[in-house]
């Protein structure tokens, strides 16, 4: 899908390796080890690619990607702490292995860093968008923190938390990679800008589905992690709009108890299923997708856009 940047990806991952040295040993050895475990590399692939597709060839892509995957792996160490996460992608999370002082203190250099990378270069405009971007994202994960445990989440509070946490560094990837384009236009930054929000939303919103449907092979975490941690996400929320006064009991049950027990696991995804809340979660994860994908229209055909046309769908398919 995004072969025409694989070299791009992989002068990514340099530039993380050789930007989280420092003199400080315990830094690049945790750097070293998360870079190590893996990830997809969706977002800076998205800013890749649509810098491509907006006529850049500069070397600034790469330096932008690279801060966005420090930001991102900043949210991944931190979020792991706060959800107290022994797992990240099949084993030890970093806080399980250095202890939380270290690894909080770790998340903080990446985002300095990742801020003082986007400082090296004098694109004021796209500097700004990162330091909102990241705002947002720490404010969803203090907004979501707040509702940990709180059973009566409406949908639009679930979104608003998805907005800050997901969508929004989705957004920022694909509205940079426009803005170093030589002659985009303000509707096609915006354009990109809706683009990868609503792939951001979608993109969560598989991740809550997964939780649910997935594998723990696959996921490389276990399953059904959210609703043990108080997490409310949307086949849930459907459920308890829709179910009966069972669903709601075992819901609030597993969520009191932080724990569920082989049986309740299995009659609650069978209620999420009886009561169509998987059905409904991904019919709104694909209208999302629907529209990353008209957004894209302002855009001239081409294989980057193309590329960026066909990941929506990747997202809707992927198990992990």
């Amino acid at each position: 899908m995004f072969e025409p940047v694989r070299e791009d990806l992989f002068e990514v991952e340099r530039e993380f390796a050789r930007h989280v040295q420092s003199q400080v040993a315990v830094i690049p050895t945790i750097g070293n080890y998360v870079k190590e475990s893996g990830g997809k590399r969706i977002r800076p692939a998205v800013l890749l690619m649509a810098a491509r597709m907006c006529g850049y060839t500069g070397d600034r892509a790469v330096l932008y990607a690279s801060v966005i995957e420090f930001i991102h792996t900043a949210t991944l160490v931190h979020d792991d702490i706060i959800d107290e996460s022994e797992l990240r992608r099949g084993r030890e999370a970093a806080h399980t292995r250095w202890g939380n002082h270290v690894t909080v203190l770790f998340g903080d250099f990446l985002y300095l860093k990742s801020m003082s990378l986007a400082l090296t270069q004098d694109n004021l405009e796209i500097i700004r968008l990162l330091c909102d971007v990241t705002l947002r994202i720490v404010e969803g994960e203090i907004h979501q923190l707040t509702q940990n445990g709180v059973v009566d989440l409406s949908e639009e509070e679930h979104f608003d938390i998805v907005r800050r946490k997901t969508a929004y560094l989705f957004a920022g990837c694909a509205k940079i990679g426009g803005m170093l384009g030589p002659t985009t236009t303000r509707e096609q930054q915006d354009a990109l800008w809706e683009y990868g929000f609503n792939i951001g939303m979608a993109f969560q919103i598989v991740d809550d589905l997964l939780d649910f449907t997935g594998e723990e092979g696959a996921l490389g975490k276990p399953v059904g992690g959210d609703l043990v941690e108080g997490k409310m996400t949307l086949p849930v929320i459907h459920l308890l709009s829709h179910g009966d006064g069972h669903a709601d009991a075992l819901i609030r049950t597993i969520v009191s108890d932080r724990a569920a027990t082989l049986d309740q696991w299995r009659e609650l995804r069978a209620l999420l299923s009886q009561n169509r809340s998987i059905d409904y979660a991904t019919g709104a994860a694909v209208d999302f997708v629907e529209r990353a994908k008209r957004a894209l229209y302002v855009f001239p055909s081409g294989p980057e856009r193309d590329a960026l046309n066909f990941l929506p769908d990747y997202v809707l398919s992927r198990d992990r």
